[in-house]
C-alpha cells in the first residue's frame, strides 16, 4: 500500500472515529492537511471553532498567524504537515482531557509514522507532553520547555522536536509574538542543519570503483 492510500485510510478511520465522547459534538472532524512528504510536522492541541467548521487545521487567527510565522522563514502552508492531538473540537474550545488525547493519540502516532517527519513542532503543553512521554522524558511547563530542541527516537524514525507556544497564546498575550518570532529563527536554523550533507572523507571512497 502506498503512502497517500495508507493516509486516505487513515483518514476515513478517523472520519468514522467514535472512540471519545467528542465525535457527538463537532461538526467535521480535522484530520490535518500539507505534505505527507514534509520534513517538518507541526502539531497542535486541537480544533477550535472555524478549525471545526471547515475541517481544516489552523484556520482561524491562531492559524493566521501560523502562516505568517512560516511565511517569515521561506516557508508555506504546502511545505510541511500540520495536525493536532486531538482530532475534534472539544466543546466551547476547553482543553482537550488526558482521556481524549489517549482515545485520539494513535490517529497520530500513525500520522507520525506514514510521515516519518525530520522535525516536530509541537505547539502547546498538550503536544509538547504527549511528544516529550513518548521519548520517556519529563515535561515541567512551556515556560521551562519552550525553545528547546530534544533529539530522539518515535516507534518510527529519529526526530528533533522543538517546543513553542501554540500561536492562539501570542494572540492573547503580544509580547509572545516576539518570542514565537525568535523561535520560528530557530526553527530556520534546525532546518538549514538537517539539510546540511555530512562530509565525506577519504575512508569513504575507499573500496569504490
Amino acid at each position: 500500500m502506498g503512502k497517500e492510500e495508507e493516509y486516505d485510510k487513515l483518514v476515513k478511520e478517523i472520519y468514522l472515529c467514535r472512540k471519545c465522547p467528542l465525535w457527538k459534538t463537532r461538526t467535521n472532524p480535522v484530520p490535518g492537511e500539507g505534505s505527507l512528504d514534509a520534513e517538518i510536522m507541526f502539531i497542535g492541541e486541537a480544533p477550535g471553532f472555524h478549525e471545526d467548521k471547515q475541517g481544516k487545521p489552523f484556520v482561524g487567527q491562531a492559524g493566521k498567524l501560523l502562516t505568517q510565522l512560516l511565511k517569515n522563514i521561506g516557508l508555506e502552508r504546502s511545505d510541511v504537515f500540520i495536525t493536532n492531538v486531538v482530532k475534534c473540537r472539544p466543546p466551547n474550545n476547553r482543553d482537550p482531557t488526558r482521556e481524549e488525547i489517549e482515545a485520539c493519540s494513535a490517529y497520530l502516532d500513525k500520522q507520525i509514522e506514514i510521515i516519518k517527519p525530520k522535525i516536530i513542532v509541537t505547539l502547546g503543553r498538550f503536544s509538547a507532553r504527549y511528544l516529550y512521554e513518548k521519548m520517556g522524558r519529563k515535561f515541567t511547563s512551556m515556560t521551562k520547555e519552550r525553545g528547546k530542541i530534544l533529539e530522539g527516537k518515535l516507534d518510527c524514525c529519529d526526530v528533533k522536536i522543538l517546543t513553542m507556544y501554540h500561536p492562539a497564546a501570542a494572540l492573547y498575550n503580544p509580547k509572545l509574538k516576539d518570542v514565537m518570532i525568535s523561535d520560528f529563527q530557530k526553527l530556520k536554523e534546525v532546518i538549514s542543519e538537517s539539510n546540511k550533507k555530512p562530509k565525506r572523507t577519504l575512508l569513504d571512497f575507499i573500496g569504490q570503483d
